[in-house]
């Protein structure tokens, strides 16, 4: 009797443990949905663990701790094998064509001049990620052409790459609509992003930067799914489905604000970018926007 109860305990206990994996599991997966995660790969033995019903598994103490199981996202633990230039050239040359005459947002849609995909390199190591167009790339159909374009350029020349090197899309592919208004911007809406931004994810995936840069706090909240502000998340390393991605200021707020000491926040930034990709720094480079 004594045995029997000490068993049943047991089974119960393990029962407990795996509804609680088996919840964890699941938020785990809402919370890469929400960031507009469509495909992941799982070990076949948690495949197998997870479709054992609980009583099975409690009696054959075959139970995984939580740090056994394998959901690993492209990129993370396994790594993906090498694409065929041409394959990969052509996949990128569809994606561009799907999206430039996507529907999905019929309001946005009607509105735009221009599809505003990207622009740079598709064998990039570096990405930057900005929130959405604005007029002058609704008008030229390219990213980041207007004043914090501009900027931006120049931010990118000062680490010894040019615009050709990098690649520089939004999470937006249309300017967002501004009825009645003649001038000025909008955010994004969440659901404007949720539908947008599976064209950046197969961007990401085809590209395979080594490191990625987001550009103001819509940038990081559509990428990482964080509200966090901005200004407590700049500066410090995130990881993007296995890529480091580094946050830091729009160009437009240096705009808006053109102290030193925010210019050296950004280029802080930056010199953190290019450590990552271990590219040169020199002395002249790393004094930039300190004050005498």
């Amino acid at each position: 009797m004594a045995g029997w109860r000490e068993n049943k305990n047991l089974i119960h206990k393990m029962s407990d443990a795996y509804n609680q994996l088996l919840d964890a599991t699941i938020q785990h997966l809402e919370d890469l949905k929400s960031r507009g995660v469509r495909n992941m790969t799982v070990a076949p033995e948690t495949l197998r663990v997870l479709s054992q019903p609980a009583k099975a598994i409690a009696t054959t103490a075959s139970m995984p701790k939580p740090t056994e199981l394998s959901l690993a996202l492209p990129g993370e633990t396994t790594p993906l094998p090498p694409l065929d230039p041409k394959e990969k050239a052509a996949a990128f040359g569809a994606l561009r064509e799907r999206a430039l005459v996507c529907v999905k947002c019929p309001h946005l849609a009607s509105s735009r001049k221009n599809v505003v995909f990207g622009v740079g390199s598709i064998d990039a190591q570096l990405m930057f990620v900005g929130e959405a167009p604005g007029a002058d790339e609704d008008e030229q159909g390219e990213p980041f052409v207007g004043r914090a374009g501009q900027l931006l350029t120049k931010i990118i020349e000062t680490t010894g790459l040019s615009r050709a090197d990098v690649y520089i899309a939004n999470i937006l592919k249309c300017r967002p609509d501004t009825p009645g208004q003649s001038a000025g911007n909008r955010k994004p809406t969440s659901d404007e992003m949720a539908t947008c931004i599976p064209y950046l994810h197969e961007q990401i995936d085809l590209i395979r930067p080594k490191v990625l840069v987001a550009l103001g706090a819509t940038a990081v909240e559509g990428l990482l799914g964080k509200t966090v502000g901005i200004m407590k998340l700049r500066g410090n390393w995130q990881i993007y489905r296995g890529t480091p991605l580094m946050p830091t200021f729009h160009p437009a707020y240096l705009l808006r604000n053109q102290a030193m000491s925010e210019k050296r926040k950004v280029w802080e930034d930056m010199l953190s970018v290019m450590e990552k990709l271990e590219m040169p720094v020199s002395e002249k480079q790393r004094n930039y926007f300190l004050k005498a």
